[in-house]
């Protein structure tokens, strides 16, 4: 069944332009490295070829000319510093912050709703600077964060070690369409691991209008999650075209799943997180409800579900912070509404 939208659809479209987030960053050092262009780039991380164009040329090393994502970041942060700051974070912006902070908004989501109602608000970072404050003072504003305030890991570049799936189909025969994020029915897939390796989650989203399915399974056997691929993906089967996965042999069952839901199975390069960009950055709002370590045996389905309509109903800034049921039914069922920027 398509789900009915609602919140956002009232909201008036008014630009905002955005900054680059360390994940970013780290995507275009990892990119860079690997030999991508400045487009190719560009398109991974969703944003305009100049904004990857400046971002490079004012934050690479003046010596050396090399772009680090870290020395970047630093830059970013120094210059933020630097800017003369005007205070007008009233009580009044205050208090409609926090309520949509403790709804699990990030401030880029809680700037980008203000202005779309054309309300008062203040920058980004003065909104994570009130956190951390609040958070000095023993509040809790920060646990409404996706990470908490933790920092991002970077991952080794080591051999993969996982073998390889039968029968795969590389990500680089997929039809480039699936890139431009223009149609419904190009999904992405992964699992998000429990505690001890005990249970997972399984999470299957839409990259062009950021739909989410979730469901618990057992373990991370092939033949249990091609099982739980099928079920929840069969309401959505006649507007199918692709699935991604990473390397995990827990796809191993990709044959199955491609003739019972009719969809073209591919698989990304090891590594190439970027190639999944969409579901990496959705499983971290996720993580935000089921941190790592978490003891996913006491989960409950419905619990599961709640987390899933939450986000599906959360407005996204790509979309003019409209949300992803709006989209998914703009996208089906009315073709001509653009709206991404």
């Amino acid at each position: 069944m398509i789900p009915q939208t609602h919140n956002c659809a009232r909201y008036q479209k008014r630009s905002y332009m955005s900054h680059l987030t360390q994940e970013q960053r780290y995507t275009i050092c990892c990119m860079l490295k690997q030999g991508y262009n400045k487009s190719e780039i560009a398109r991974a991380i969703t944003k305009d070829k100049s904004v990857v164009f400046n971002e490079i040329k004012r934050n690479s090393d003046k010596r050396s000319g090399v772009y680090d994502d870290e020395l970047a970041n630093r830059k970013y942060a120094k210059r933020q510093k630097e800017k003369p700051k005007i205070i007008r974070f009233t009580n009044l912006i205050q208090e409609e912050t926090e309520l949509l902070l403790r709804d699990d908004y990030s401030p880029e989501q809680v700037v980008g709703v203000f202005q779309k109602l054309g309300k008062e608000t203040v920058s980004i970072e003065r909104i994570y600077q009130y956190i951390w404050e609040d958070k000095k003072n023993k509040g809790d504003l920060h646990t409404h964060l996706r990470r908490q305030g933790r920092g991002y890991r970077k991952r080794g570049s080591s051999k993969d070690s996982r073998g390889i799936i039968k029968n795969r189909i590389s990500i680089d025969k997929r039809d480039k369409i699936v890139e431009n994020r223009s149609r419904f029915g190009d999904l992405e897939v992964d699992l998000i691991i429990g505690k001890h390796h005990n249970q997972a989650i399984l999470t299957v989203n839409d990259r062009a209008s950021g739909m989410l399915k979730m469901k618990k399974v057992a373990s991370k056997q092939a033949d249990i999650v091609t099982m739980a691929i099928n079920e929840i993906l069969e309401d959505w089967k006649p507007y199918l075209f692709t699935i991604t996965a990473d390397n995990g042999k827990e796809f191993a069952g990709h044959e199955e799943v491609s003739e019972k839901l009719e969809i073209d199975y591919f698989f990304a390069h090891p590594y190439h997180s970027w190639e999944r960009g969409s579901n990496e950055n959705l499983n971290g709002l996720i993580r935000q409800y089921f941190a790592k370590g978490s003891d996913f045996t006491e989960i409950t389905n419905k619990h599961i579900k709640e987390i899933e309509t939450k986000l599906n109903n959360r407005p996204r800034k790509r979309f003019n912070y409209e949300n992803p049921i709006f989209v998914m039914n703009q996208l089906l069922f009315n073709q001509e509404v653009a709206l991404m920027n």
